[in-house]
């Protein structure tokens, strides 16, 4: 019995020893976020108010402005950019879905943007996991959509995704600094 005491004490010290030992990584400075279609989803569906299906959503890092140049700067015209920060923006179709007239299977892609000073191209990529836009291959696209660029009274502190209702389907509206793009899509 003795024995089977001091084991146990052996045990959680051992426990609590390697539990103490572990450190943890400092907090991102650009914080994870995750935007659905339609918006809200995951609090719908655990208050029970879910009326349809999610048909997309879109995981993404919020770099912050503080203070610098945001376009023409920290996100460069005519190269392809992450849409955020840390890996590449993710974005899931939980159906099919038609973007530039295109059919886009239901799936995973990474999700990127040629940002020039009065438009976006918005590039819908195969390969996903990605760290950056550093091993970006223009053979992976699966579509690609040159939308206007518009400047706004707001500014957005944080890279801002949201899904919008429209007419035809949904648009995914990004927005930092003093300027938005939406790329459409249609069911």
């Amino acid at each position: 019995m003795i024995k089977q005491l001091f084991l146990s004490f052996v045990m959680a010290g051992a426990v609590l020893t390697a539990a103490a030992q572990t450190a943890m990584p400092p907090a991102d400075k650009s914080p994870l976020d995750i935007s659905y279609y339609p918006a809200d989803y995951p609090m719908l569906k655990i208050q029970g108010k879910v009326t349809e299906s999610p048909i997309a959503r879109v995981v993404y890092s919020r770099p912050s402005k503080s203070g610098r140049k945001v376009y023409g700067g920290l996100v460069e015209y005519g190269k392809v950019w992450r849409l955020g920060a840390n890996e590449a923006t993710e974005i899931e179709f939980y159906r099919n879905v038609k973007i530039n007239g295109k059919t886009v299977p239901k799936g995973r892609y990474t999700l990127y943007a040629i940002v020039e000073e009065n438009q976006w191209n918005f590039i819908i990529n195969k390969d996903t996991d990605c760290w950056g836009a550093f091993k970006y291959d223009e053979k992976k696209d699966v579509v690609r959509m040159q939308v206007p660029a518009r400047t706004v009274t707001n500014t957005e502190e944080l890279v801002s995704m949201v899904f919008e209702k429209t007419t035809t389907g949904f648009n995914l509206v990004v927005a930092w600094d003093n300027v938005q793009a939406a790329l459409p899509i249609t069911l």
